[in-house]
């Protein structure tokens, strides 16, 4: 896998605090998001690159492995493992190479054999071709709109280089995270490959507000139809529905639509309920007229 400069994608040096990297990541998403770019190919792939390199100078320790190693970050724990169990073997024959992590004595062309022993290349210990190493663990976010994940639907992501096709059922939650298992980190000498852990950002691009299976929001009754009663059709996220308005309907009064709220996650044609809040909008710039026919009324009360 080619190496990818996590640092050069988000535009910042290598100095940069917690904050610049934030700052710089979310100024890019914004920049390349596919809803801003539609059909473009390049913003799409820079999009993926900027959320990778995002996902690992955003994480303290994971930051520290890629400093540290470079491309073969995703290794950095294997590494010192496997550096720790060839001091044990060189301490009990009495031989061998003495490896004594950052800041010790041994030249960069050592580090480099060693760790091409244990993850393909280089030079070969006795013993190192049957220790197998599990990859590393992938984490990537996926960014989506509430009204992307209405319907079950189907995307290509490309992940550390690999397309990755993967299913979105309807109803996903925001920072609902899922595995994909054995689409993380190469595994070394035959070892098992890590997985894929996604977590799905749902931004509201809607009115309406979400609250698991459930939608709520406020509806605008004019003072007549609230006293009189009559009939409002609005728009809900699968369809315009034919509101009954019961006369008397008092402000704030709470109806439920039941059906039209979200997908069920995983439950195909299941649906939540429409929770509607009921505001009464005061009459203005009265006529003369409306204000006799008022204080008519406040007499008759």
């Amino acid at each position: 896998m080619s190496f990818i400069d996590y640092y050069k994608i988000l535009e910042i040096p290598k100095t940069a605090s917690d904050k610049d990297i934030k700052k710089a990541y979310r100024k890019l998403a914004r920049k390349y998001h596919p809803d801003v770019n539609t059909n473009d190919e390049t913003a799409k792939k820079k999009f993926q690159q900027i959320n990778e390199a995002n996902e690992v100078l955003s994480d303290t320790e994971k930051r520290k492995k890629y400093d540290k190693y470079g491309k073969d970050w995703e290794h950095g724990e294997a590494y010192e493992k496997a550096r720790q169990q060839q001091q044990q073997q060189n301490q009990y024959s009495g031989g061998g190479q003495h490896f004594s992590g950052t800041g010790g004595a041994y030249s960069e062309s050592d580090f480099s054999d060693f760790f091409g022993s244990m993850f393909g290349g280089g030079r070969q210990s006795e013993g190192s071709t049957h220790r197998k190493f599990r990859g590393q663990d992938v984490n990537a976010t996926l960014q989506l709109n509430l009204t992307d994940v209405l319907k079950t639907q189907k995307q290509t992501l490309t992940i550390n280089g690999k397309k990755i096709r993967l299913t979105i059922p309807a109803g996903v939650e925001n920072n609902q995270t899922i595995k994909i298992k054995n689409h993380g980190g190469k595994g070394a000498n035959g070892g098992p490959n890590g997985d894929l852990y996604i977590t799905f950002q749902i931004l509201n691009n809607t009115r309406f507000k979400r609250g698991g299976k459930n939608l709520y929001t406020a509806v605008d009754l004019d003072l007549y139809t609230a006293i009189l009663g009559g009939e409002k059709t609005i728009d809900t996220l699968n369809g315009k529905v034919k509101l009954k308005i019961k006369p008397e309907t008092q402000n704030n009064t709470k109806v439920k639509v039941k059906g039209k709220g979200f997908p069920v996650y995983k439950k195909e044609g299941e649906y939540g309920d429409l929770f509607i809040t009921y505001h009464i909008k005061m009459p203005t710039n009265l006529t003369n007229k409306e204000k006799e026919l008022f204080n008519e009324l406040s007499k008759l009360r």
